[in-house]
């Protein structure tokens, strides 16, 4: 039995994840929750996989277990009886572990936790958006014009392989009847995906964290964006802007596709990618930090770090970012896609720098409160706790 005060009994916990090709902040967050959980005695068991080193042929092979893998399958079996876990953590299981692994605990009768870190569940692109635009189209369907408008990666092979899981998978309910609990990490993706057709009373929320920073008592100067430079993460929205604002400056940290027009902006010092320590460092000395999505965000870890280095957020005002970023108090609100508007946010910044430190400790104070390692971890037991008092249910009634 589980105690649910701040010292439970340690648990062994097998954490699932497929890896991307290209890091990303999803990757960060498992490895930041399995540290967690070791630092207070957990024992975690990692199973993972990564897309590194996929031939063609070897591709050709993962379209097929992307709907059912059965190596997957027979080999979480395996992990499973060999390790005993109390508890399965699973964040990406796309493509090459597939949905058949909550099958194979869910017969090994172990609570699965699923991180929903996207909205492929409910989205073949992931993040709701299209031709640069927010995209429901399949919110409350299946996402079969995901096929016809080959919305990942431009593939229709790909597309339909995506597609063709969600369908199989929403038939055999495994969404709804092999999974035990999901974490949302925000109340607007919660609601997105109870619209999705996920229980709403399976559904908890927990945001992202990241471990403190002593806030900078020097002066700050300019702006920084940090992340993938890429359409959905409004990069154009923000050279505009600053185009705009002639005076402004910012401090651009990341890699991607837009990388050249980034680079030859005369208001942008880019620095390419950057380890977190560097990030850190520049997150201290920047008036604020800009995320100017244009695209949904679940909860971008550059908030998290922001507010732990004191920094308010200037953002989009749109779906999670709008419930993220208190406008006035820890940082500011500005229409998505629209360059006029951040520039004149970018204007206030830079005519109220007393308003800004103020915004900085009230972030400052809103990391403290709510996305530090000691509060993330209470959240997460908590969410374990329940998964296995449901799974005790289930048994009981078998």
């Amino acid at each position: 039995m589980i105690n649910t005060d701040a010292s439970p009994r340690p648990l062994k916990v097998l954490v699932a994840h497929n890896a991307y090709k290209q890091r990303g902040g999803e990757d960060a967050v498992v490895e930041a929750e399995i540290a967690l959980l070791r630092k207070h005695g957990h024992d975690v068991v990692e199973h993972r996989c990564s897309n590194d080193g996929l031939d063609a042929q070897a591709r050709i092979r993962s379209l097929a277990d992307t709907l059912w893998s059965r190596s997957a399958h027979a080999l979480m079996h395996e992990v499973i009886r060999r390790h005993q876990p109390d508890v399965m953590h699973v964040h990406n299981t796309f493509p090459r572990l597939s949905p058949s692994i909550y099958w194979a605990a869910h017969s090994e009768r172990v609570p699965v936790v699923q991180t929903l870190h996207n909205f492929r569940l409910a989205c073949a692109q992931a993040t709701f958006l299209r031709n640069g635009q927010v995209c429901e189209a399949c919110l409350h369907t299946l996402p079969w014009r995901g096929v016809v408008q080959r919305c990942y990666r431009g593939s229709l092979t790909q597309s339909s392989a995506l597609v063709g899981m969600l369908a199989l998978h929403r038939a055999l309910g495994t969404f709804r009847s092999k999974v035990t609990r999901y974490i949302a990490l925000s109340e607007f993706s919660k609601k997105k995906f109870v619209a999705a057709g996920l229980p709403a009373d399976k559904l908890s929320v927990k945001p992202n964290f990241v471990g403190a920073s002593d806030p900078s008592p020097a002066a700050r100067q300019g702006g920084l964006f940090v992340g993938r430079l890429s359409e959905e993460k409004g990069i154009r929205v923000l050279l505009d802007a600053l185009s705009l604002s002639t005076t402004s400056r910012c401090t651009v940290i990341g890699s991607g596709p837009l990388e050249r027009i980034v680079a030859a902006h005369p208001q942008v010092r880019w620095l390419g990618w950057q380890d977190q320590n560097v990030v850190r460092e520049h997150m201290g000395a920047a008036s604020y930090v800009v995320l100017p999505s244009i695209g949904y965000e679940q909860f971008p870890l550059v908030i998290a770090e922001a507010y732990a280095c004191g920094t308010p957020v200037v953002a989009s005002r749109l779906g999670a970012l709008e419930e993220l970023v208190h406008d006035g108090q820890n940082g500011l609100l500005f229409a998505p896609g629209d360059a006029a508007a951040l520039a004149e946010k970018l204007a206030f910044v830079a005519n109220h720098p007393d308003r800004m430190r103020q915004m900085g400790d009230n972030a400052r104070a809103h990391y403290e409160l709510k996305y530090t390692p000691e509060r993330n971890y209470e959240q997460l037991i908590a969410i374990y706790t329940l998964a296995l008092s449901q799974q005790r249910m289930e048994k009981a009634n078998y």
